[in-house]
C-alpha cells in the first residue's frame, strides 16, 4: 500500500469507445476511480468520503452518429448539442467525442451526462461568437449575462467531462476579450438586477472563463486537457460536489489572468493529481466580490487539494480577493510548486471586500517561490470600506523550499482584526533571500521545529 485509497463512490458503467455505432448497455465497462491520499487531518477526509461523485447508465453515444464531423473544418456545434440532449432525455449515460478535431461553439452539459473526449479527440472552440449564447454567468465576482463559457451547465446535476482528450480555446480569442469590470461594479451600484446585466452589446467586453458548471450538483472533471485559454480555465461556481482529477491546465503567459481552476461559493470541492499551468493563480478560491458578493453570501467551504503539481506565477493556494462571502475550511497537502510561483499561500482581501478566510491547511508543500511562503494582505489594492475582513488560524506544517525571493512570510493583519491564529511546524525553508519577516497583529503565532536558512525561527 502507498498511502492512497480508491473513492469507494465511483462512477458505474466506464466508457466503451466505438466508431460510429451507438452502443447497447453494457455490464462489463470498467468503472472510473478517483485515487485520494489519506490525508493527515481527520476532516479533510471526511470531506473525501462526503463528497460525491456522478453515476452514469452504461449507454454510450458517439457524437459522430449525430452528424459530426471531426475534420477540423465542419461546425459540430449541433451534432454535439443533440447528442447530450438525446443522453439526457434517455436517462443518461456517456457522450463519447472519439478521435479528430471538432470544431464547436459552446457545449451545454445536461443532467446526467458524461461527455468523454478519447484519446487523440480535441474539442477546437470557434471564432463565431454567435455561437457562444448568452449565459448568466460570475465575472470576477459579479453576477451578469455573457457570453457562454466553452463548456457550461446551469442547474444540472450528476455531469463530467471526462477522458484523455483536449479542449481548445485558441480561436475564440476574436471575440473573447475585454475586462471591463468597472461596467459591472455600475450597474450593481444602479440596483440592476443580474439578468438585466448584459455584458454582449452593451459597447464593454468581459472575458468567458473556459469549463464553468453553475449551480450544479456532483460534477466531474476528470483527466481532460486544456490549451490556450482566455480567462479562468476552470470555474465551478454556486456549485455542490465537485471532483477534479488528472486535469492538465495551460501555464502559457500569451493570456493573462488564466487561473488553472477558481471554486467559487462552492460547497465539498476535491481537487488532486493534476497538473495545473496558468498565467496567475494555480487554484483561487472566491466567494463573490463586494456589494454583488453579499448580497448572494455563499462561503466557499470544505476544499481538498492534494497531489498536484503547480506551475502557475502567483499563488499555489490563493483566497481572494473576491472572498466576501467567506472562505472556510481548506486543506492542502503534497503540492509540488515549479516554475515562477510566487506564494504557497496568498490570501487578500480588504475593507471593501470584506469576508472571512479561515481554517486554512498547507501540508507537505515544497518548491521553489519568487516571494514568500505566505502572504496574508488585508488591504488588496488599498480598496477601504466599511467591511472588516476576516484572517485564519493558518497552519503550514511540513514544507519546504529550495528558494524564497523575498522573506518566507508576509502576513499582517489589522488592528482592529488580528488574524486569528499562524502555526508553523516542521519546515525547513532554504534559499531565503530576507530572513527578517513580517508578522503583524497576529493572535496565537508559533513556529515549532522550523528554519530559515538553516537557522531555528
Amino acid at each position: 500500500m502507498d498511502g492512497r485509497f480508491t473513492r469507494r463512490q465511483l462512477i458505474k458503467g466506464g466508457v466503451v469507445v466505438a466508431a460510429s455505432t451507438m452502443l447497447a448497455p453494457t455490464a462489463s465497462a470498467a468503472p472510473y476511480g478517483v485515487p485520494v491520499p489519506v490525508l493527515p487531518w481527520p476532516a479533510a477526509n471526511d470531506i473525501v468520503a462526503r463528497t460525491k461523485l456522478p453515476v452514469f447508465p452504461d449507454r454510450t453515444y458517439s457524437v459522430l452518429d449525430f452528424g459530426a464531423r471531426g475534420d477540423g473544418k465542419t461546425d459540430n456545434t449541433a451534432a454535439i448539442r443533440k447528442a447530450i440532449e438525446t443522453a439526457n432525455a434517455r436517462g443518461g449515460g456517456h457522450v463519447v467525442v472519439p478521435k479528430g478535431t471538432f470544431v464547436t461553439g459552446a457545449v451545454y452539459l445536461k443532467s446526467n451526462v458524461d461527455l468523454h473526449l478519447a484519446a487523440g479527440a480535441v474539442l477546437k472552440f470557434g471564432s463565431d461568437a454567435s455561437k457562444f449564447p448568452n449565459v448568466l454567468t460570475r465575472y470576477e465576482g459579479i453576477e451578469c449575462v455573457n457570453r457562454s463559457p466553452m463548456v457550461y451547465a446551469y442547474k444540472e446535476s450528476n455531469i463530467a467531462l471526462t477522458g484523455p482528450g483536449t479542449l481548445d480555446a485558441n480561436d475564440t480569442s476574436s471575440w473573447n476579450r475585454g475586462k471591463d469590470r468597472e461596467y459591472l461594479e455600475s450597474l450593481v451600484a444602479k440596483g440592476t438586477p443580474p439578468e438585466k446585466r448584459v455584458v454582449p452589446g452593451s459597447g464593454h467586453a468581459m472575458r468567458s472563463a473556459f469549463v464553468e458548471p453553475y449551480a450544479c450538483d456532483t460534477v466531474l472533471i476528470q483527466g481532460v486537457t486544456l490549451k490556450n485559454p482566455m480567462f479562468w480555465q476552470l470555474h465551478p461556481t454556486l456549485c455542490r460536489n465537485v471532483t477534479i482529477d488528472g486535469v492538465k491546465t495551460d501555464p502559457n503567459p500569451a493570456h493573462s489572468n488564466t487561473d488553472a481552476c477558481d471554486p467559487e461559493s462552492c460547497d465539498h470541492v476535491v481537487i488532486v493529481n493534476s497538473v495545473l499551468g496558468a498565467h496567475d493563480d494555480n487554484i483561487a478560491l472566491k466567494s463573490g466580490r463586494d456589494a454583488d458578493g453579499r448580497r448572494i453570501a455563499v462561503p466557499c467551504q470544505n476544499i481538498v487539494v492534494a497531489d498536484c503539481v503547480m506551475n502557475g506565477n502567483w499563488g499555489a493556494i490563493t483566497c481572494g480577493s473576491e472572498q466576501t462571502g467567506g472562505i472556510r475550511d481548506v486543506y492542502a497537502y503534497r503540492l509540488k510548486v515549479t516554475g515562477e510561483t510566487k506564494y504557497a499561500l496568498y490570501v487578500k482581501s480588504n475593507t471593501l471586500r470584506g469576508g472571512f478566510t479561515e481554517n486554512i491547511n498547507l501540508d507537505r508543500v515544497s518548491g521553489t517561490f519568487v516571494r514568500s511562503i505566505g502572504y496574508v494582505l488585508p488591504d488588496y489594492n488599498g480598496q477601504t470600506g466599511p467591511y472588516v475582513p476576516r484572517f485564519g488560524p493558518f497552519t503550514i506544517s511540513n514544507s519546504s523550499s529550495t528558494k524564497c525571493g523575498q522573506a518566507a512570510f508576509n502576513v499582517r493583519g489589522l488592528p482592529n482584526s488580528h488574524v486569528h491564529g499562524l502555526r508553523v511546524s516542521d519546515c525547513r525553508f532554504d534559499g531565503v533571500a530576507n530572513t527578517k519577516n513580517t508578522l503583524e497583529h497576529i493572535d496565537d503565532l508559533r513556529f515549532e521545529n522550523t528554519t530559515i536558512n538553516g537557522r531555528p525561527v
